[in-house]
């Protein structure tokens, strides 16, 4: 327990009790299986029941090794940080974010629930630790506060969870919603709204739309630590 009252992080806890018969699983083998469970069938189906039968022994069993479903995902989220491929600085510290954000973007793509928790339960682990350093590492001839370079680094991460989450918005919703966006605007109490939607505004076709992220995140993180 901490000073708080509340459990130490996992990772400062032994990888398993010292009670009771040698070893069978290990913290990496039953994070793999939940990953598998939760790439298959959401982060609702991961639970210590479902992971213990998938390795073919009991609940009871497991929390020799994790004592509860929240250590769990913690595990997970830490373990999906090992999949980044860092390469090293180049002379645009900018690129080198907006391709950190692109490959966040790509993982949260393959793991479809991990947006949702990385928004609502942040967390630090060893490899999570690894992609702070190499994050500072990008920007250790810029010369921004460490407080600004962290700042940026949270927002990176939020609002490409954030774009992740919007992509998987249920296309039938976004369908209703630019129906009644177009229904509310016939009202004329919305001039300013109706003017940039209007065709008049020569918007163009979703063809040529080009994917706004990159350019977003730019801006952003312009925006917190100052022009190339």
């Amino acid at each position: 327990m901490t000073a708080d009252g509340s459990a130490a992080s996992i990772w400062m806890r032994p990888q398993r009790s010292a009670v009771g018969r040698p070893a069978q699983w290990s913290r990496t083998g039953i994070t793999k299986v939940a990953l598998r469970v939760a790439d298959a069938d959401g982060l609702e189906a991961v639970s210590m029941r479902r992971v213990a039968a998938e390795l073919g022994t009991g609940a009871a069993s497991l929390y020799r090794y994790v004592e509860t479903r929240e250590d769990l995902l913690d595990l997970m989220t830490d373990a999906i940080s090992a999949e980044y491929e860092l390469a090293p600085p180049s002379s645009n510290w900018l690129a080198d974010l907006i391709a950190f954000g692109e490959q966040a973007r790509a993982i949260f793509r393959r793991h479809r629930w991990l947006a949702g928790l990385a928004m609502t339960r942040p967390v630090i682990g060893p490899n999570g630790i690894g992609l702070i350093e190499h994050f500072l590492t990008v920007l250790q001839r810029h010369p921004a506060s460490t407080r600004a370079k962290m700042e940026a680094f949270a927002m990176l991460n939020g609002i490409t969870a954030a774009f992740a989450l919007q992509e998987q918005a249920d296309p039938g919703l976004q369908a209703r919603n630019l129906a009644y966006l177009g229904h509310a605007l016939t009202s004329g109490g919305h001039p300013r709204l109706a003017a940039l939607l209007s065709p008049q505004a020569q918007l163009p076709p979703p063809e040529e739309l080009t994917d706004p992220y990159p350019d977003l995140i730019a801006r952003v993180l312009t925006g917190l630590l100052g022009p190339v």
